[in-house]
């Protein structure tokens, strides 16, 4: 990851956020000078005066209103690309050694119902024709639908239901990354063994770690989101549980 490319965008977009800032205390006293000058124009006043001092409160209106948009242009791009940064996929490029086990492919048949499988957390089989939406989750949802989200290419981080909130929170974080049309989920699980923290899994990839590590689990991120076998683009999938 090139933290110095970063660091650029991190400061251009900052510098057009105080440009945006002076450019609206510009509007603001064009405004008010427009405001005086219409004041000024009063019934003692010859016709062609009027007339020209109307013309300018006119120019400044002109002028103020063209600023007050140039300033929420700037300002609305500079805080739009500042928070679409903040959950960059490039942040999690962490390139942190993991170890991730390749699972048997069950196939990826679509069925409704309750279904079974090989493995106690799945990465792979028959799954619902339903998915889910990206996020944090309180309850578990069905293997059948979490398995759907993996053919998306999603990721899946699994944690005890007992888990403590600073852990909590730092998984929470990682939910609100996305690329393309693929995203991630943390959902509370019985089935992560007791001896690990956190279960991460993508399509027909598991990885088990004893004690949270953020860079570990950014880089599976990194790695493996949008990498199942049936990708959709992000306008047509829409944060997931679209199907």
């Amino acid at each position: 990851m090139d933290h110095s490319t970063m660091q650029k965008g991190t400061d251009y977009m900052t510098i057009l956020l105080y440009i945006g800032l002076a450019v609206l205390i510009l509007a603001i006293i064009g405004y008010v000078l427009a405001a005086r000058i219409n004041k000024d124009n009063n019934s003692r006043l010859k016709k062609a005066e009027k007339q020209a001092l109307k013309k300018k409160h006119k120019t400044w209106l002109l002028i103020s209103h063209a600023l007050l948009i140039i300033a929420i242009g700037s300002m609305g791009t500079s805080l739009i690309q500042k928070s679409a940064g903040k959950y960059s996929l490039d942040k999690l490029n962490f390139n942190a050694p993991i170890q991730v086990t390749t699972d048997k492919d069950y196939g990826r048949d679509h069925k409704d119902g309750a279904l079974m499988y090989e493995m106690k957390i799945p990465t792979s089989g028959t799954h619902s024709p339903h998915d889910l939406k990206f996020g944090f989750y309180k309850e578990r949802p069905g293997y059948e639908k979490l398995v759907h989200n993996l053919e998306h290419g999603d990721i899946i981080i699994h944690y005890h239901p007992d888990a403590p909130k600073e852990l909590l929170d730092q998984i929470e974080y990682l939910t609100h990354f996305t690329t393309a049309g693929a995203g991630v989920l943390a959902v509370p699980n019985v089935d992560v063994p007791a001896d690990k923290e956190v279960v991460v899994t993508a399509w027909t990839k598991t990885m088990q770690l004893d004690k949270f590590d953020q860079a570990s689990v950014g880089t599976f991120i990194y790695q493996y989101i949008n990498k199942g076998p049936e990708q959709i683009p992000a306008n047509v999938r829409l944060g997931g549980g679209t199907m």
